[in-house]
């Protein structure tokens, strides 16, 4: 089969290679993948910051495909059927374990850059007919995590949610948001992207590039209440801000850290406003599988912003890097 090996830790390691197909355990399904796509966690790993240090590796958190083999043991799944694997397949449900928590595609495990992937049936979920391969592939993790903020946060019918960047999981949370019933905020540095997000739905965008204190311009658009939900996608330099942001009660969920890892927060803010801060490492193959029906159920397309050839990954991870995208990057197995 063909596949990307990471050979060391740096974009310009990725190497196209010709492999064996894999077998299935009994336990296990076989994948004849059709796309994949690209999260922040992928650049992490290339980097080698983050999951597996042995060499060669197959990349790729995210992947959709159909599976073309079934192991013995495996019950409810036939050849043919249209299905995303969750990224920690061994967290089918429940709270995270450590015993759950080790092996994660394209991270700890082979990923989704490759022709095909062996993973445990019970790591599957169906695709909504509605979705190509393509926009099935941005599921396991941008949706699911997005899904959980929206649950995690209570969001509800006048709730207002407030979304840091247009990428993925912000964009999720959007359209999640607003079939929901809420009032979504929405910042970004691009006047483009801004108008983008409101063509989504957004009821407000603010460009942090313009107005550096956006948290502030959070609390004068709710009369000083703030935000019920901040889903905290970029990490250091904007957790205080975050805090401020937060109304009473509120909660504060943490995805991302693409402005660093260490935080010097006020602790004082998150005591008297009553804060919730919860960390958020993707989600279960049922947290999958609630996001993917709320999709089906609702119509929500995900957001792709640009498709790849197979052969042209190393360019969909060097556009990801560029943080030119809005919404998802896509490689296309088929292409």
């Amino acid at each position: 089969m063909r596949a990307f090996n990471l050979t060391d830790h740096s974009l310009a390691s990725i190497k196209r290679v010709d492999m064996p197909t894999p077998s299935p355990a009994p336990d296990e399904v076989l994948i004849r993948l059709h796309a994949a796509s690209l999260n922040y966690l992928d650049l992490m790993v290339a980097w080698g910051r983050l999951g597996s240090r042995s060499a060669p590796f197959i990349p790729g958190t995210d992947g959709a495909g159909e599976i073309v083999e079934v192991g013995d043991r495996v019950k409810g799944w036939a050849v043919g059927d249209r299905v995303v694997p969750g990224l920690l397949v061994d967290w089918a449900a429940g709270p995270l374990t450590s015993a759950v928590a080790t092996r994660m595609r394209g991270v700890t495990m082979p990923g989704s850059l490759a022709d095909y992937a062996v993973v445990p049936a019970t790591s599957l979920v169906p695709i909504p007919d509605q979705l190509t391969f393509a926009e099935a592939a941005t599921l396991p993790i941008a949706a699911t995590t997005a899904w959980n903020a929206i649950v995690t946060g209570r969001v509800r019918p006048g709730s207002t949610v407030v979304l840091l960047g247009t990428g993925g999981v912000s964009l999720f949370a959007l359209q999640f948001a607003k079939a929901a019933g809420a009032r979504v905020i929405i910042t970004s540095s691009s006047d483009e992207k801004l108008k983008r997000a409101r063509a989504l739905g957004a009821d407000l965008t603010i460009n942090y590039q313009s107005t550096p204190a956006w948290d502030d311009a959070v609390l004068a658009a709710t009369d000083g209440i703030g935000a019920d939900l901040i889903v905290e996608t970029v990490g250091a330099t904007t957790f205080a801000r975050s805090l401020n942001a937060a109304a009473i009660a509120g909660t504060i969920f943490v995805v991302g850290f693409v402005s660093g890892m260490d935080l010097s927060i006020p602790i004082l803010p998150i005591n008297l406003k009553t804060l919730r801060i919860v960390g958020s490492n993707t989600g279960s193959t049922a947290n999958l599988a609630d996001a993917a029906r709320a999709i089906a159920t609702t119509g929500i397309k995900p957001v792709v912003d640009r498709v790849f050839g197979f052969e042209a990954a190393v360019d969909g991870y060097r556009f990801l890097e560029s943080a030119a995208h809005f919404g998802k990057v896509v490689i296309d197995l088929d292409a």
